[in-house]
C-alpha cells in the first residue's frame, strides 16, 4: 500500500536543510539506480523528504506524468531564474546537529552517482515569520484540505522551490505603512488591509481569486548564509498549475503589475520536483522502469 511522505504535511521543524543534487556526467543508469536504492534505506519520509527532478526521470527512462523542469514564466516583468536539478531533499529536525548527520548519510548514499549542487540551511523564525517580520502562510490549507491540495490519489506530490534573497537595506528604507501596503497585511496584528494597493502580495496571491482556485501547501522557511539571508519558498500541490498561476500574477505577466515583494527581495533559483509516495515504510522506487532495478 502506498502513502505520501508524511513530512510534507507535518508542522515546520525548528531547523531544515534543503539539498539539490545533480547527476555526475559519467554516471550510468545502473550506478544511479544503486544510489537511489541506498537512499531508499535511510529515507523515512518524515525527517527526510525526497523529490525527483525531470532530468533524473528522463535519464532513467521513467514516465512521471506532469513532471517537467521550471522554465520561467512567459512575459514576466521580473527575472525568474531556472535552476533545475536531478534530486531535491528536505532534511527536517528540531536539532541542528541531527541535520548535519542526516546530510552526511544522504551524501554517502548518493555518491558518486549524484553530487551536491546546492545546500540551503533554514530555520523557523519567531512564530513562523519571514525575516521581514511578516507572518508567512496565513492562508495555508489545513487538515483534510491540505491533504487534498498537496497529495494526489497515488500518494505523490509536486513541489516548486525558490530561494529568495532579501535586500534588508531596501526594506529598512521603507516606512512601516509602506511595508504593510507592500504585503497587504499589518505586521503588528497580521490583519489584511482593505485598501491595500493592487500590487500588495496578499492581493497578488489570493488563492481563491484564481479560476480555477490556485491553492498550494506552503512549507517555506527563512535561510541564512554568512551575511546573506532570505526565504526558501516551498509549495506542494497535485500539479504545478496553481504555483504557476500565482507566479504569473506576481511577476506581472498577467496584467503588468508586479508583486510588491520585488521591491526588496528577488528569487535566485527556481526548480520543480515530484515527491514519490512511500511503500511499506520505504520510499517507493516503483516509478523506475523495471529494466533498471
Amino acid at each position: 500500500m502506498s502513502d505520501h511522505q508524511p513530512g510534507i504535511l507535518q508542522p515546520l521543524p525548528a531547523h531544515a536543510t534543503y539539498l539539490q543534487f545533480d547527476l555526475q556526467p559519467e554516471s550510468d543508469r545502473a550506478e544511479v539506480v544503486a544510489a537511489l536504492q541506498r537512499l531508499q534505506t535511510v529515507v523515512d519520509g518524515n525527517h527526510i523528504v525526497v523529490g525527483v527532478g525531470a532530468r533524473l526521470s528522463t535519464f532513467l527512462g521513467a514516465n512521471i506524468e506532469g513532471l517537467r523542469d521550471f522554465s520561467g514564466i512567459a512575459e514576466s516583468q521580473v527575472n525568474l531564474p531556472s535552476t533545475p536539478g536531478a534530486l531535491w531533499i528536505w532534511l527536517r529536525d528540531n536539532e541542528r546537529g541531527t541535520l548535519v548527520q542526516q546530510q552526511r548519510i544522504v551524501q554517502q548514499a548518493l555518491a558518486p552517482a549524484l553530487t551536491l549542487q546546492q545546500q540551503v540551511d533554514a530555520f523557523k523564525y519567531a512564530d513562523g515569520r519571514d525575516l521581514s517580520g511578516y507572518e508567512d502562510g496565513t492562508e495555508n490549507p489545513q487538515d483534510t484540505h491540505a491533504l487534498a491540495v498537496a497529495i494526489d490519489a497515488n500518494g505523490g506530490s509536486y513541489v516548486a522551490v525558490q530561494q529568495w534573497l532579501h535586500h534588508f537595506d531596501k526594506l529598512a528604507a521603507m516606512s512601516r505603512e509602506a511595508q504593510d501596503n507592500m504585503i497587504g497585511r499589518r505586521q503588528s496584528d497580521n490583519e489584511e488591509l482593505d485598501d491595500a494597493p493592487a500590487s500588495a502580495h496578499v492581493k497578488r496571491t489570493a488563492q481563491e481569486d484564481f479560476e480555477p482556485e490556485a491553492f498550494v501547501v506552503r512549507r517555506s522557511m527563512p535561510w541564512s548564509a554568512g551575511a546573506d539571508a532570505g526565504f526558501y519558498f516551498v509549495a506542494f500541490a497535485t500539479s504545478f498549475q496553481a504555483f504557476e498561476a500565482q507566479l504569473r500574477r506576481m511577476s506581472g505577466a498577467e496584467d503588468g503589475i508586479t508583486d510588491g515583494l520585488f521591491q526588496f527581495t528577488e528569487p535566485l533559483t527556481g526548480a520543480y520536483f515530484w515527491c514519490p509516495p512511500m511503500k511499506e515504510a520505504q520510499l517507493s522506487l516503483d516509478w523506475i522502469p523495471t529494466s533498471f532495478v
